[in-house]
């Protein structure tokens, strides 16, 4: 039975990814971090959608990132618009060596659970700002983490190279398409009450902005 492991954020990548293993896979199920965002809602937003899919989520809580509070997804006082504190030629909202670990982590997760396939949602064409999102950095992960336990699974990160118009047409092929507009969730402030024709969000920070461009692209065929 071929298996995978989607690391499952509830936002609109992941939901799409979710989608895209699904229709590839015989058994699928996901990861989710509690990694102290201010944005919880993507949390039970992540939840709902797995269960509405028929998928095992299974979420893992990591306190580190809390304690170490250098984002402005975490650090509350911080602008999500401005640059971050330390890598000054990165967004704020920029979390360091998040995807490294939680990469880790499901790579470890997919070893007890016997999975050889992990399905992740990066992008390097709308990828806002971070170098972890990159196909080098992700085939790299893999090498290391396979040579490091023996093992042979495999990252797959179908949105690669699309842009976030080609992400929403993608989530239509798959079947997913009213799923990302009606339960996923992107916004960084966590508003997830006002909705619009591209989903959920505030509008005006910086994964709001990027979702919505999108989504008019995509209305007007790409």
């Amino acid at each position: 039975m071929s298996k995978a492991l989607v690391v499952f954020s509830g936002g609109q990548d992941s939901t799409t990814c979710l989608g895209w293993a699904k229709n590839r896979f015989e058994y699928v199920e996901s990861i989710t971090f509690d990694y102290g965002q201010k944005h919880k809602v993507e949390i039970a937003q992540a939840q709902k959608i797995a269960s509405l899919l028929h998928v095992k989520n299974t979420l893992l809580s990591l306190d580190a990132f809390s304690q170490l509070n250098d984002s402005a997804l975490i650090d509350s006082t911080q602008d999500i618009g401005a640059h971050h504190r330390v890598h000054t030629n990165l967004p704020a909202s920029f979390v360091p060596n998040r995807n490294a670990i939680f990469f880790t982590l499901a790579h470890a997760f997919a070893q007890k659970q016997g999975i050889e396939h992990i399905i992740i949602g990066v992008n390097q064409t709308d990828y806002s700002g971070y170098p972890d999102c990159r196909e080098p950095f992700v085939k790299a992960l893999e090498l290391a983490l396979n040579l490091g336990s023996e093992a042979n699974i495999t990252f797959h990160y179908p949105l690669m190279h699309l842009t976030k118009a080609e992400t929403f047409l993608l989530s239509k092929e798959e079947g997913v398409l009213d799923l990302v507009l009606n339960e996923s969730h992107t916004c960084y402030n966590g508003e997830h009450s006002e909705k619009h024709t591209w989903g959920y969000g505030c509008g005006e920070c910086p994964a709001c902005v990027l979702r919505k461009q999108g989504w008019e692209a995509y209305e007007k065929g790409i």
